[in-house]
């Protein structure tokens, strides 16, 4: 099957600073990528490039065998939409109004707003449960509510690639669950190709099928969780030790670090006598 992008020899970064270089990567249609990585690694970066928000100094970005440059910012949001870190409203604009914006790119000056458009925005609101919140400012709420009204956003689109640079940031442990879980049922159920950052080890080997370690500038390993998530993976992408064991509710890798805590100061003062 032909993977659904691809970069092609790609060199990316900033004026002082390489990130990558012959960059080589295929991601699988239909499936949940996640890339991880050190702070710094480049992973943001990767994905905004691969959303067309920063264009690479070499190589090319392959959406569906077509070079993501060479297509109209109108046939790329079509195709691909893009929640990227730390997105910024206009002051004062409401839940509802962000949400809306989801479905410019399937209008033209010439065409209305339809029916589809204010269905895709109600289910997207309700998906995400901020239907109560549709009137509130964006800028009134907390950091989860308007981490979610983005991706609300983000799912009005209504592509067929979604695109995710920390979708769980802000948010608290039940509402983690409740996006990623969301993002997962639109790729069981309706075959969406997501391509995500986490943070969290844990979360990436439960919902990923396909997980990408980057390390200085390449791609260090990739395949499945249950493939490349072991302990010398873990020390050489994020410089820590840990053990890995399986997660008992869904026999996914599940990554416990080394460090200093609460039990382990007990069990040193016992066995000093301190």
């Amino acid at each position: 099957m032909q993977p659904v992008i691809r970069t092609d020899g790609l060199k990316i970064g900033y004026e002082d600073r390489i990130l990558f270089e012959d960059l080589h990567l295929s991601l699988p249609r239909g499936e949940i990528s996640v890339f991880v990585g050190s702070n710094g690694c480049g992973k943001s970066t990767l994905l905004r490039s691969i959303a067309r928000l920063l264009k690479p100094s070499e190589g090319g970005i392959l959406l569906e065998g077509k070079d993501i440059h060479s297509m109209s910012a109108r046939s790329v949001a079509k195709k691909m939409g893009i929640l990227p870190q730390g997105p910024v409203s206009p002051e004062g604009l409401t839940v509802h109004d962000l949400v809306k914006q989801g479905r410019y790119p399937h209008h033209s000056w010439l065409t209305r707003w339809t029916k589809e458009d204010t269905e895709k925005t109600e289910a997207a609101m309700e998906a995400t449960k901020i239907s109560d919140l549709r009137d509130r400012a964006i800028d009134s709420l907390s950091g989860g509510q308007r981490q979610r009204a983005w991706i609300a956003m983000t799912l009005a689109q209504d592509t067929d690639v979604i695109l995710l640079d920390e979708p769980t940031t802000y948010l608290d442990m039940t509402h983690q669950i409740e996006i990623l879980d969301l993002l997962f049922e639109l790729n069981e159920q309706k075959n969406r190709t997501i391509v995500m950052v986490l943070h969290d080890l844990n979360l990436a080997s439960r919902y990923a099928h396909n997980i990408v370690a980057i390390k200085g500038g390449a791609v260090y390993a990739q395949g499945k969780p249950e493939d490349i998530i072991n302990c010398d993976v873990v020390r050489n992408v994020f410089g820590m030790e840990c053990q890995v064991t399986t997660d008992p509710l869904f026999g996914t890798p599940f990554c416990v670090p080394y460090g200093r805590g609460r039990c382990i100061i007990q069990q040193i003062k016992a066995e000093t006598g301190a």
